[in-house]
């Protein structure tokens, strides 16, 4: 994940730009920090000199200019729905049980359960897509990542984004998030469900920082940097991050 300036900055960007922002997207294992005990602010307003802004508003302005994603999808792939209705059924007699927990339960688990096929699905299918920038870091839009037939770490992440987001998951939960390796500087890309806004949920579209779909406190060795969208741009802040940034040991 490359392309931002390096330059002298105040504050927590001294510490953003000395990341070593010329990384590429992660590819192997490392030592293991831990954020699990040091609650982080997701959705800071980032300081006006960040040195990632330029980059996520180059990106959110392309991708907004996209036309409907449906247009995206090869002509093949269009089909009429499957014929017949769904099954009614009547209830007769008094309610059973407490049905806003019923429902808010059923809904919940059938979310997990799609946001882990989808983490499976494309674990799997960036082994076969997964195509590296070379020297110059190119954020792709999902048109270009599908032309392309693949792409690195954040052309393969648009594919999770957008399909929780073609699935019903709002705006507000799901977001595109650059993570940080302390251990060797590396910068990857990964989509952050937030089911829970304390603690989302990790979807890592090449596996290299996490297998599956755990929560980030789950996750030792990484710390979030940026949460945005085709909209929005946040900065994560908190207690222990500059520490784990900056490669000391947070104070317990």
């Amino acid at each position: 994940m490359r392309g931002v300036p390096h330059r002298q900055l105040p504050g927590l960007a001294v510490l953003a730009t000395a990341l070593a922002l010329g990384a590429g997207c992660a590819t192997s294992p490392a030592p293991r920090p831990s954020l699990a005990e040091t609650p982080l602010r997701y959705f800071e307003t980032p300081r006006t000199d960040d040195p990632w802004s330029p980059q996520i508003a180059s990106w959110q302005a392309r991708e907004r200019a996209l036309p409907d994603v449906e247009l995206l999808r090869p002509a093949e792939a269009v089909s009429n729905p499957p014929a017949g209705a769904a099954e009614r059924r009547s209830v007769r007699g008094e309610p059973r049980g407490d049905l806003r927990s019923d429902y808010f339960a059923f809904r919940a688990d059938r979310k997990r359960s799609l946001a882990r096929e989808l983490a499976a699905w494309i674990q799997a299918t960036s082994k076969q897509h997964y195509i590296p920038d070379g020297p110059v870091d190119h954020w792709a839009t999902l048109a270009e990542t599908l032309a392309r037939n693949g792409d690195d770490c954040d052309g393969l992440e648009l594919l999770t984004y957008h399909t929780l987001r073609d699935l019903g998951f709002r705006e507000e939960e799901v977001y595109r998030a650059i993570v940080f390796r302390p251990s060797d500087r590396q910068h990857h890309m990964v989509t952050l469900w937030f089911e829970d806004r304390n603690d989302p949920w990790v979807i890592d579209p090449t596996g290299a920082m996490t297998q599956g779909m755990p929560r980030l406190s789950e996750v030792p060795g990484w710390v979030p940097l940026k949460v945005f969208s085709e909209t929005e741009e946040f900065t994560v802040r908190g207690q222990s991050l500059e520490s784990l940034i900056a490669g000391r040991t947070p104070a317990r």
